[in-house]
């Protein structure tokens, strides 16, 4: 069966393939995962890597009891985040960038829209961003707890079509394979519900955190988000050469709706608006005609007590709303600059973290 058409992926790599003995990185898995993703990016495909294995990598050098404290895990990521970056950037010959998060980060609306800009930045400039769950500084409350749903999240974030999770089993199947000889290889999922949820067990593997529950968890959060998810088998490089030839390899969720309608659908009805813009004549043919972001120079006014990462609705010259977005910058911030050039903005503020107030794929016409 043939796979779909995407243009943005993450794949999602585990502990299990980086540091298969459960310390230090190996390459063992790594290779035909790397050259994977040099053959997307060779026709004009992005990719974001969600990679596990800081932990793991730093095991060895770090003093630990039976079962590792907190603060030893920490000192682990903390050393093994550097080595997990290095264990992937020696596949490329392009540049890797790292970016460190925790669930705080991606709940904060503001730091939420600044994640989105970084990945946006790096991938405009053909670099491979490698996400990883900071595990170095993050407790108990604050951690996403496994990097399957991490991943689902990122997808999100950078504003995926597809997510790749791999595991160290074929896909998803009626019952446990190395246990019962008797399971079935379940090749496509339509909707996940509760009988998907009673085929997951726990994890075997010592290091991982996460099984294939929360496979099915983080596949049911990406295609609820619009985003096509496919479990594969991440210690079997053919199936990686099968998806180049576009073959579909293990359990492929189907998406439930377009990623342009999910986020169209979150934008309009899940973000409450804290304020509003109004456009002159020439940014409102812009955002409406040509699929233009928003200026400051288009803005006449501004109201409303709202913060960056804050949904705003954008009003014409008569009152009428005709879009809503995700602003960039504060109601404070953009009465200072309204009206005026994006290069004027840092001589106003003394600071620019962005040339457009609203970006077009932050923006829903209504």
């Amino acid at each position: 069966m043939g796979l779909f058409n995407w243009h943005r992926a993450v794949i999602k790599v585990g502990s299990a393939l980086i540091a298969p003995q459960g310390k230090d990185c190996t390459g063992q898995f790594l290779l035909p995962i790397a050259r994977y993703i040099s053959e997307c990016r060779q026709q004009g495909k992005e990719i974001v890597i969600v990679s596990s294995g800081s932990v793991a990598a730093g095991r060895s050098l770090i003093n630990h009891s039976e079962v590792p404290s907190i603060a030893e895990k920490q000192a682990m990521a903390a050393v093994g985040q550097t080595r997990m970056m290095a264990n992937w950037a020696r596949f490329f010959d392009f540049p890797c960038a790292q970016i460190l998060i925790t669930h705080d980060d991606l709940a904060d609306r503001r730091r939420y829209v600044n994640i989105k800009n970084t990945i946006r930045e790096l991938l405009n400039n053909g670099i491979l961003p490698i996400v990883n769950e900071n595990d170095s500084v993050a407790t108990q409350e604050i951690k996403v707890g496994d990097n399957d749903n991490l991943a689902a999240m990122v997808s999100q974030v950078a504003d995926a079509d597809l997510l790749v999770i791999c595991s160290d089993i074929d896909g998803l199947y009626t019952a446990d394979p190395r246990s019962n000889p008797n399971a079935e290889f379940i090749e496509t999922v339509d909707l996940v519900d509760e009988s998907i949820y009673a085929l997951a067990g726990g994890t075997t593997n010592k290091i991982a955190t996460g099984g294939m529950r929360t496979k099915i968890e983080a596949a049911e959060k990406a295609t609820f988000n619009g985003v096509h998810t496919l479990i594969v088998n991440g210690r079997k490089g053919q199936v990686f050469d099968k998806l180049l030839q576009n073959e579909q390899q293990g359990t492929w969720f189907k998406r439930q709706a377009t990623p342009k309608k999910a986020r169209k659908h979150w934008l309009q009805y899940t973000l409450k608006s804290q304020g509003s813009i109004t456009l002159d004549k020439g940014a409102e043919n812009a955002v409406l005609n040509k699929g233009a972001s928003l200026l400051s120079i288009g803005i006449t006014q501004v109201q409303g007590a709202f913060q960056k990462g804050d949904a705003v609705n954008l009003l014409d010259q008569k009152g009428q709303v005709i879009a809503k977005g995700i602003s960039q910058y504060s109601q404070l911030e953009l009465t200072k600059i309204q009206g005026k050039q994006s290069q004027q903005i840092v001589d106003i503020l003394g600071y620019c973290p962005s040339d457009v107030i609203i970006h077009r794929d932050d923006l829903v016409i209504l």
